[in-house]
C-alpha cells in the first residue's frame, strides 16, 4: 500500500545537469550498482558523462534521456517510499512506469537511448523549434496555429495555467509564435518534441516497444497522452508508444490525478524543480517536495512519513 495522497512525479529532458546524482553515487552502493548497470546496458560510459561531462556530451539527446531516468531512478531508490499513484512529463514517463513496477530498469535506459537517437534523426537539427508561450490562453494559441499557412506547428506541452508550449517546422513555429500574442520563449532543445514530426520517430520506437515486457502496475500511472489512469502493462507500452508525437497534456493529468486521487503532496523524483514549479501554479495548496540527493530524500522522507514539515 503507498503513501495515501501522495504522488511522485518524474521530469523529463531539460532537468539534466552534469554532476546529477553525485551525492548519491557517492555515497549509496545501489546507485552505483544502477550506474554500472546502464553502462552495461549501453556499451558506454554514461556515468561518466552524467558525472563529469563534458556538459555538451550530456545535451546530446541520445545521452539525456537515458541520463535523467537513471538520475530519477537512482533518487527514487535512496527514497525508499511508495507513493499512491506516479506520472512523469514526457521522457519522464518511462521512470514513472519503473517506479510502478511496469517496465524493468535496464529496458527504460535501453529504450529512451534508442527514443532519444530517433527523436534527434527524425528532423535535421536547426529545422525545427520549441517555444514556451507565456501567458496564452488555448484558444489564442489554436487561432494562433490555424493562421499558419506553410510548414508543421503542433501544440507540444500543456503544461500549466499559462504556460503552452509549440513545435514543428522553425518558420512555423515562429509565426505561430508571434501571433499568438504571448511572450515566447524559444527552448534549447536539438528538435521538435511532441508535434507530427516525430512519427517517424514513434514509427521506429514501436518495433523496440513491442519487443520488451511491460508487466502490469503495481503503483497506478496517469499517462501523458490520455491524461488518465492506467494500471495495465498493455496500456502503458501504448500510451509511451503514442506519446512521441502528441501533445504532454500535464496540466489536465495533473488536475485530474489530484482530484480523483485526493493528492495533497507531490515528490518531484530525480534532477531539477521544474514539475513542482508547474504544480504551484496548478494548486497552491499541494506540498511540494524535490528528491535529487541525500538531504532532500531524508527531509522528504520525514516529511511524508510524520517526521518533519514540507517545503513550499
Amino acid at each position: 500500500m503507498g503513501l495515501a495522497g501522495v504522488a511522485f512525479i518524474f521530469p523529463g529532458q531539460g532537468s539534466q545537469a552534469v554532476g546529477m546524482a553525485a551525492d548519491l553515487h557517492e555515497h549509496f552502493a545501489e546507485v552505483r550498482e544502477l550506474f554500472a548497470t546502464a553502462d552495461d546496458v549501453l556499451g558506454f560510459q554514461l556515468s561518466r558523462i552524467v558525472l563529469e561531462g563534458p556538459e555538451a556530451e550530456l545535451r546530446r539527446t541520445a545521452n539525456t534521456q537515458p541520463a535523467i531516468v537513471l538520475a530519477s531512478i537512482a533518487a527514487y531508490r535512496v527514497l525508499g517510499l511508495e507513493p499512491a499513484v506516479v506520472a512523469g512529463h514526457s521522457l519522464g514517463e518511462y521512470a514513472a512506469a519503473v517506479a510502478a513496477g511496469a517496465l524493468d530498469f535496464r529496458d527504460a535506459i535501453a529504450l529512451v537511448h534508442r527514443r532519444g537517437r530517433y527523436m534527434q534523426e527524425a528532423v535535421p537539427e536547426g529545422q525545427g523549434a520549441m517555444f514556451a508561450l507565456l501567458g496564452a490562453e488555448l484558444p489564442a494559441v489554436e487561432r494562433a496555429l490555424a493562421s499558419v499557412g506553410e510548414g508543421v506547428v503542433d501544440i507540444a506541452n500543456l503544461n500549466a495555467p499559462g504556460q503552452i508550449v509549440i513545435a514543428g517546422d522553425r518558420a512555423a513555429v515562429r509565426a505561430a509564435a508571434a501571433a499568438a500574442g504571448a511572450k515566447a520563449i524559444e527552448l534549447p532543445v536539438s528538435a521538435p518534441f511532441h508535434c507530427r514530426l516525430m512519427q517517424p520517430a514513434a514509427a521506429r520506437l514501436l518495433p523496440d516497444l513491442c519487443a520488451v515486457t511491460f508487466r502490469d502496475l503495481r503503483v497506478p500511472l496517469y499517462n501523458n497522452v490520455d491524461a488518465r489512469k492506467i494500471c495495465s502493462g498493455a496500456d502503458a507500452r501504448d500510451g509511451l508508444a503514442r506519446q512521441v508525437s502528441r501533445t504532454v497534456r500535464w496540466h489536465e493529468l495533473m488536475t485530474r490525478m489530484i482530484a480523483a486521487e485526493g493528492i495533497h503532496a507531490v515528490v518531484e523524483v530525480g534532477p531539477g524543480n521544474v514539475l513542482t514549479g508547474l504544480a504551484r501554479r496548478i494548486d497552491r495548496n499541494l506540498k511540494r517536495f524535490n528528491v535529487h540527493d541525500r538531504a532532500s530524500a531524508a527531509a522528504a522522507r520525514a516529511a511524508l512519513t510524520g517526521g518533519a514539515g514540507a517545503s513550499g
